[in-house]
């Protein structure tokens, strides 16, 4: 007997029954893979960032002219404060006040009358000496003679022998007196001991002066050539012996250039004479003294100015832009440079002077190292950028 199997009796419009499991998972499922994707998407189409862009100055060697500002004092080269040499009645003056005098120019008369009547007594008595030698020597002859024959005693000869010898002396004597006599009437001309500048006169017409009185007449000073005196820190000037000594600076030409406090310059350039051979125990400086040429006589004595002196010429000098140096918060000097990799690094600088708008490096940078002086603000240390030249007014700024 055949069996037939038979489906069960559903009907079409009936509903499928679906697990409950996926009908509370499915939704979250899909937000969630939405979202995935969509930050897949985002992360891809970020762009890269760029490193950010420096300028820098390369480091170099080069040859750096030391000169240092020194505060100085004008001074002639030659001054004679003029004294008469005799008393007497000034009865004229012979020069203008503030002009140029030459050595031997008259400068001022001295009444003579009583240096004239001395010197014509001092010239009567050599003529009175002259005539008593004149006779003294005839007598020694003549004894000299008459002992012979025994006509005079030995006695009498050495005795006219001796009146001669004293006319002699007698008549030397009278002749220095006469010098010393024409000497001082020489000086009732009261002369320029040297070629200079005079000053005003302190004596005027009919004052009495005497010989060597404290008070000078006038003062005579040579302005051309001048002189410059300088001072010198003790500690300063022995660095530039060692220097020196060492190699590292080469002795240069020492040329002086000269500023006033209104900060013009002096045109004409001098140069440095020596320096003082001890050091002042009071203030521990050394004094420098340069000679300047002072044609229009532009330079006073007691001026004060400013010398620019050239030192020497170190060899092999680092010198950097003031710009791309800072200071640390313990005042130390620092900088940044870009390294290997173009990565920025800190380095810890040694300072010497300023130099313009430069600072001479004596240690931490080295030739070929690139100096970060633009775009300081923007970076950091160990961040890559990109070097690019620096900037003329970045370099040098005004």
């Amino acid at each position: 007997m055949k069996t037939e199997w038979a489906a069960p009796d559903r009907r079409d419009d009936s509903p499928i029954r679906r697990p409950a499991h996926a009908s509370q998972w499915g939704l979250p499922f899909c937000v969630l893979a939405f979202f995935l994707a969509l930050t897949g998407c985002q992360s891809g189409e970020k762009p890269k960032q760029k490193a950010p862009e420096v300028g820098i100055f390369t480091v170099k060697p080069e040859a750096v002219t030391l000169t240092t500002e020194l505060a100085g004092r004008t001074n002639p080269s030659e001054v004679s404060e003029v004294r008469p040499q005799v008393s007497g009645i000034i009865t004229e003056r012979l020069f203008k006040e503030g002009s140029f005098v030459k050595a031997g120019q008259p400068l001022y008369r001295i009444n003579p009358v009583l240096y004239e009547a001395a010197a014509n007594q001092a010239k009567a008595n050599i003529a009175t000496a002259q005539a008593t030698l004149a006779a003294n020597k005839q007598k020694a002859e003549r004894y000299a003679q008459l002992i012979k024959i025994e006509g005079v005693s030995q006695q009498e000869v050495d005795d006219a022998r001796a009146a001669y010898r004293q006319s002699l002396a007698e008549v030397e004597a009278n002749r220095a007196a006469f010098a010393a006599a024409e000497t001082n009437l020489a000086y009732t001309t009261v002369t320029a001991p040297i070629s200079g500048r005079v000053g005003r006169s302190s004596v005027t017409k009919g004052a009495l002066v005497t010989a060597s009185q404290a008070d000078p007449l006038a003062k005579i000073q040579k302005l051309d050539p001048i002189y410059v005196d300088l001072t010198q820190s003790g500690d300063d000037y022995l660095a530039l012996r060692r220097a020196l000594s060492s190699g590292g600076v080469a002795p240069s030409s020492a040329e002086v250039r000269l500023r006033f406090n209104d900060g013009t310059s002096y045109p004409q350039t001098g140069r440095l004479a020596f320096a003082d051979i001890d050091v002042d125990e009071t203030t521990g400086t050394v004094t420098l003294r340069a000679t300047f040429p002072n044609p229009q006589d532009m330079l006073l004595p007691g001026m004060y100015v400013r010398a620019i002196v050239t030192q020497g010429i170190k060899r092999e000098a680092m010198l950097v832009p003031q710009g791309g140096v800072t200071r640390d918060p313990t005042g130390n000097a620092t900088a940044l440079v870009v390294g290997k990799g173009n990565r920025v690094e800190q380095r810890a600088l040694t300072l010497g002077r300023a130099i313009g708008n430069r600072w001479l490096v004596t240690g931490g940078l080295k030739a070929g190292d690139r100096l970060i002086v633009d775009g300081l603000q923007n970076i950091r240390v160990g961040m890559t950028v990109k070097p690019v030249a620096a900037s003329p007014t970045a370099i040098n700024p005004r």
